[in-house]
């Protein structure tokens, strides 16, 4: 039988739904939540991007035991029908869960309208408008200097664009490794000091403009730690090192203050991977409290409401930064880089390296080149899906890091991660 993408497959609407599934999988230790979507076509499925890994199981439930019954039998062409069919059919909507498990199906449908029209997401789309996307990586360290090597290492590799994290002592620091407290007498002696912080990351920076070459954009990110006023604090010590974008600076619960910090930053503010709905991007961009929205695409429900997202964002004057850490699947990725290619709005792409045990589960996954990340030009996705490999790396259900939980303060307070 010929390859998944060597086929035009029919355009006939008596095609249907004949099964639906999730597949989950951790090649890299981190859960990826997958969604299959066989039909009536033998060969012709399509793939979909599930994944909310703090709460995986509970994705993969609600795929298996409520989306399925509700799908299968169903023209699969209809992906707009089907979509808002999934949204609605509970009554109460909206959330991670549910709308990861809606994008599974989203991008699953997206796929397969691919394969049976010959054609790459990207052309269903309407088009290349850049022929790549541009990435940033992460560099990090316990130290100024460890910090700065990794970030030299990756800029020797080909990024044009680093974001730069360095420990901050305590158990409440983001995105290196953890170091020991300044306060061991404190009565959490892990905790975390926001005034620390805003001490020492434009150190960072400084140093960083010093010794990187000065076309290499700096990033960093919060992490929600920050309040209003901090946040402020922050941007403007950061002003002289001309930073690409700030990320987080604000808690969701606080993203109503983000349009006056927004106003009293001279940094560009990215924000929104936190975001569970289109409607709670949409203020975001609306209210104009950012500069780039950082939606995790499957966290808003799939390719099809995060292009209506990029739409809004060109016409707002916003740019798209879409989430795309190791807890993005392949498909994922490649459903951000349809998106990255074919929106004016696009601004950057957070970028991740996969190991080898991912490319093996996903066979086409897309792999940075030079910083560089380009769609594949086979139908669909242009990746497929190793059932075997893919059960040679379970997931597992775990604790999670302190950081997930949320932040300590010095005095053991409970702070939003």
């Amino acid at each position: 039988m010929p390859s998944n993408f060597d086929q035009p497959w029919p355009v006939r609407d008596d095609i249907r739904i004949r099964d639906v599934q999730a597949i989950v999988t951790a090649p890299q230790g981190i859960p990826l939540v997958v969604v299959k979507i066989d039909t009536t076509e033998p060969g012709l499925y399509g793939l979909g991007c599930a994944t909310f890994t703090q709460r995986w199981k509970a994705v993969q439930t609600f795929v298996d035991e409520h989306l399925a019954r509700l799908l299968v039998g169903r023209y699969p062409g209809d992906i707009g029908d089907l979509t808002r069919l999934a949204s609605y059919s509970g009554y109460w909507r909206g959330g991670p869960v549910t709308n990861n498990a809606i994008s599974g199906i989203d991008q699953a449908l997206w796929d397969i309208a691919g394969k049976r029209a010959g054609m790459p997401v990207y052309e269903l789309l309407g088009g290349k408008v850049r022929a790549a996307a541009d990435t940033y990586i992460h560099a990090s360290g316990r130290t100024i200097d460890e910090t700065l090597d990794h970030a030299q290492k990756l800029i020797a590799q080909g990024w044009r664009h680093i974001r730069l994290q360095m420990s901050t002592p305590g158990g409440g620091g983001y995105g290196a490794p953890q170091v020991p407290t300044l306060y061991p007498d404190a009565p959490y002696r892990n905790g975390w000091s926001a005034r620390d912080y805003l001490r020492t990351t434009p150190e960072l920076f400084a140093e960083a403009r010093r010794v990187l070459p000065d076309n290499i954009e700096l990033l960093h990110d919060v992490h929600s730690r920050l309040t209003s006023k901090e946040a402020v604090l922050l941007a403007r010590s950061l002003e002289p090192y001309r930073l690409f974008f700030l990320e987080d600076v604000l808690a969701p619960e606080l993203w109503d203050r983000l349009p006056e910090v927004r106003a009293a930053s001279p940094v560009p503010l990215a924000v929104g991977e936190l975001t569970t709905s289109l409607t709670d991007a949409v203020r975001l961009v609306r209210e104009y409290g950012v500069d780039f929205i950082r939606s995790h695409v499957s966290d808003i429900g799939g390719l099809t409401p995060a292009r209506k997202l990029a739409d809004l964002a060109e016409l707002c004057g916003v740019r798209t930064a879409w989430h795309g850490p190791g807890d993005t699947s392949p498909i994922g990725v490649a459903a951000n880089v349809a998106l990255d290619v074919t929106s004016v709005a696009f601004g950057i792409q957070e970028g991740h390296l996969y190991n080898e045990a991912t490319y093996e589960v996903f066979p086409g996954a897309l792999r940075i080149e030079d910083g560089w990340l380009r769609p594949n030009e086979a139908p669909g996705w242009g990746i497929e899906l190793d059932l075997d490999a893919a059960a040679r790396y379970p997931a597992q259900l775990s604790g999670h890091d302190e950081w997930a939980a949320g932040v300590r303060r010095l005095d053991g307070a409970l702070e939003a991660p």
